[in-house]
């Protein structure tokens, strides 16, 4: 099983290693930055299940961070972590929608009991295999089961393939593709998305019942008959 991957955005470096090191033992994979700047190139080449953000930071501060997240992603979760106690960052925290505001000093294994508990949630919520046709997806092992073969996918196949199969038969905007999974829609992104389309297709291409068809300048769709 794949470890759930936080983004941890805190220009205290010192506790944030000691921090680091602690949710890793706890079996997550943890991406550091030490300030909103390169939180944010992170957030989108890593794309994480949860953002553990300190407010008060250097180039872009965790709230400004937070807010430019959202524009993009509603789902992904968000954790304050701020000495900023009072009701009005409380507040600004919750509207920026996130998931917890988490004073400072705490213990480590508080956050991990949080984390542990809204991850769990996420968990269930979230469908991770696919049956269409002949063929099976599992998205959580990347990997797919056609015509008596199993293929191994990147993760960003993996995530195109599950948009694509929870809207089986419909159409998905190639634009919001492009900002889950890329996290902006911009040329070079667009072509990527080409090659992944691509690729998805020969693979898929061993199931007669399935096609991914394209619609010019709307998205994809994935055909079962």
């Amino acid at each position: 099983m794949k470890k759930r991957k936080i983004l941890l955005v805190d220009d205290d470096v010192k506790n944030s290693m000691f921090l680091k090191r602690f949710i890793e033992e706890a079996s997550y994979e943890v991406t550091y930055a030490n300030n909103g700047q390169i939180g944010w190139e992170l957030y989108q080449s890593e794309k994480p299940d949860l953002i553990l953000l300190d407010v008060n930071m250097p180039v872009m501060n965790g709230f400004e961070l937070a807010k430019k997240i959202r524009e993009q992603n509603s789902k992904v979760l968000i954790f304050f972590l701020t000495d900023r106690t009072e009701k009005d960052d409380r507040l600004k925290g919750f509207s920026l929608k996130g998931n917890d505001y988490i004073p400072k000093p705490f213990y480590p294994e508080e956050l991990i009991a949080k984390m542990e508990e809204r991850l769990k949630g996420e968990d269930v919520e979230e469908q991770t295999v696919f049956t269409f046709g002949k063929t099976s997806f599992n998205y959580a092992q990347c990997s797919l089961s056609c015509g008596g073969e199993k293929q191994s996918l990147s993760v960003r196949q993996a995530d195109i393939l599950k948009m694509l199969a929870s809207r089986m038969n419909e159409i998905v905007e190639r634009d919001e593709i492009l900002t889950e999974v890329w996290g902006n829609d911009s040329y070079a992104n667009s072509l990527a998305l080409n090659v992944q389309i691509t690729y998805l297709r020969r693979l898929l291409a061993c199931d007669s019942s399935l096609s991914i068809v394209s619609l010019k300048k709307k998205g994809y769709e994935l055909k079962v008959e």
